[in-house]
């Protein structure tokens, strides 16, 4: 079924709404079960739901509910419905407690579902239902949509469900789609890259700057982490500080900052800490009252409000497309929440050019990039009480978190320092593919033989290289000295020598290990290290050395090299022998 384009007022649609569209008819004429559309934030899910109620009324003289779980939402869906179909505005019809409005004889209504859970006799038969983020559906039998759609089900057994959400996951079920479930199968999805590509949702980027954060001791209780422990780990006044610090320092070019907090208190602190530094910040949460909210947002729109610090309430439902600065001051184990979140950046708007992240929850590194994002169904997952794994600096293995010394090559881990976020941004990439290059001061190196697990006794081996980075960071490369003369690990571990010693190429990795130990190589004062989101190793690009010492037995010296580059090569062409496992 095409879209209707015969009507004076025509909703133009983008070519993936369209291609949406059509697939939801589609999908409800092959088909006897419920679809659902998958579009981003900010990727135009009102034209959709515009197109289809219009030919639902004017093509099939039918009637069309939709479903929306806040106020803001139900708001932003009758003036959009209106703005783009002048044509039936006298159709729609609003039903919602909190907007006193309860219209019933409309051939479109727009309803809360805590208003209506109970009154679909009320509101009578219809054709079709649309529920907007639909990620909030129950996942069985309980809940107010549910009960709903049985009762609209007892009036019009053919009545069908669309489901459109950017999300379509929960946090304690996974998937929302299944044979069992309220929407059976997404029938439309485009991705978050794929629009920032096209030019239709805003590009992201993350802080150069990374420091990982430690929330391993924090429990998880219906899927996310428990509110309490969040709330009384995160609100350390060093922390907020740091993190305040970074955010102004990183927003001076920002208009419109947004930052999502642990709890009241925290929100509170942050919001403190900015006005000391000589920074208006707003807050809202749930117990915010209507007309004080209403201005804080109002100001924010406008642009009279750089910082807007919130509490779990400008998720969905705010549309703000001036935000330029999300700063995620939380950890949350939600994927959904933890992209609704991103999702205020998405928008496009004249005064920015992209939007930055500032990860301080370490959520990036827990989720994935935004657009790849790693979600398991509840079949997959443990219990709660298992902790996670943790990798060890030294060999690499990966390892139960509660070891203290590591089985496989006896590192001993440092007592955990339970912080609760981090007082620097990550600089994971926010989007798969995306690389960030980081510079990080060198406080030690050590030097040893490594032998490729699983490889044959004749495989060369290979000079590890690690770096001491701080107090406890680490990392590593490996260099071929032993590898066959003439072939790419080999020449890319001759630049690295000649850039560092006076001393002849080394041809075993033992004689590599002793002249490294005897004071032959330069000493590294700082490296650079590029990190490609999606990609499981770190790659060390550039260094910055000391001098280089003469040579071990007197003799002459060659002339000495500052510092090297190595050889720019894509990471799916690296030999397989340069891979450390």
């Amino acid at each position: 079924m095409s879209v209707v384009c015969e009507q004076p007022n025509t909703i133009t649609l983008r070519p993936y709404q369209a291609e949406a569209v059509d697939a939801v008819y589609e999908h409800l004429r092959c088909r006897d079960d419920n679809p659902c559309v998958v579009i981003p934030t900010a990727g135009g899910k009102t034209p959709l739901m515009a197109t289809i109620c219009r030919d639902a009324v004017t093509q099939w003289d039918g009637r069309v509910l939709i479903l929306a779980h806040v106020k803001e939402l139900i708001e932003q869906a009758v003036d959009k419905l209106h703005a783009m179909a002048p044509d039936l505005w006298h159709q729609i019809g609003c039903y919602s407690a909190g907007l006193k409005s309860r219209d019933t004889d409309h051939a479109i209504i727009v309803a809360g579902i805590q208003s209506v859970y109970r009154k679909a006799a009320e509101l009578d038969s219809f054709d079709l239902i649309l529920i907007d983020e639909a990620h909030m559906l129950p996942p069985n039998g309980e809940g107010m949509y549910q009960q709903f759609l049985q009762d609209a089900k007892a009036i019009n057994p053919n009545v069908r469900l669309i489901g459109l959400t950017a999300t379509p996951y929960r946090m304690t079920s996974g998937t929302i789609c299944g044979p069992d479930h309220l929407l059976n199968h997404v029938c439309y999805e485009v991705g978050v890259r794929e629009l920032i590509a096209q030019g239709y949702l805003c590009p992201l980027k993350t802080k150069a700057g990374r420091r990982k954060a430690d929330t391993s001791g924090l429990h998880i209780r219906a899927g996310e982490f428990i509110a309490g422990e969040v709330e009384a780990l995160m609100d350390d006044d060093a922390l907020v500080h740091s993190a305040c610090r970074e955010i102004v320092e990183q927003t001076r070019d920002r208009n419109s900052v947004l930052i999502f907090a642990a709890s009241v208190q925290h929100a509170q602190h942050v919001q403190r800490v900015l006005a000391d530094m000589g920074h208006e910040c707003g807050f809202v949460c749930g117990d915010s009252s209507g007309i004080f909210r209403d201005d804080i947002l109002r100001r924010f729109k406008d642009g009279d409000l750089k910082y807007l610090v919130n509490v779990n309430v400008l998720t969905t439902g705010f549309d703000a497309p001036n935000i330029d600065c999300v700063a995620l001051l939380r950890p949350t184990n939600s994927p959904g929440l933890y992209y609704q979140m991103l999702g205020r950046g998405f928008r496009l708007h004249p005064t920015k050019t992209n939007c930055l992240v500032l990860d301080f929850g370490g959520n990036i590194l827990r989720h994935g990039p935004v657009d790849a994002l790693q979600i398991k169904d509840k079949s997959d997952r443990k219990g709660n009480s298992e902790a996670p794994a943790k990798e060890c600096p030294n060999c690499q293995a990966l390892i139960h978190a509660s070891y203290s010394v590591c089985p496989d090559c006896g590192h001993e881990f440092p007592p955990p320092e339970r912080e609760k976020h981090d007082g620097s941004a990550s600089t994971a990439g926010v989007l798969s593919g995306q690389v960030t290059e980081t510079d990080y001061d060198v406080s030690f190196v050590y030097y040893s033989i490594h032998t490729k697990r699983g490889a044959p006794p004749d495989h060369p081996k290979t000079l590890r290289v690690d770096y001491r980075c701080g107090f406890n960071e680490y990392h590593s490369e490996w260099i071929c000295v032993a590898h066959p003369k003439g072939s790419y690990a080999w020449q890319k571990a001759s630049t690295w020598w000649q850039a560092r010693s006076n001393e002849p190429m080394p041809n075993t990795v033992e004689q590599a290990v002793e002249l490294a130990e005897a004071g032959a190589l330069a000493q590294p004062l700082s490296i650079t290290v590029r990190s490609v989101t999606g990609e499981k190793f770190d790659r060390i690009i550039n260094y910055e050395l000391g001098s280089i010492p003469p040579r071990v037995d007197g003799s002459d010296e060659r002339e000495p090299v500052a510092s090297t580059t190595l050889p720019d090569q894509p990471w799916t062409e690296w030999p397989d022998d340069e891979i450390p496992f």
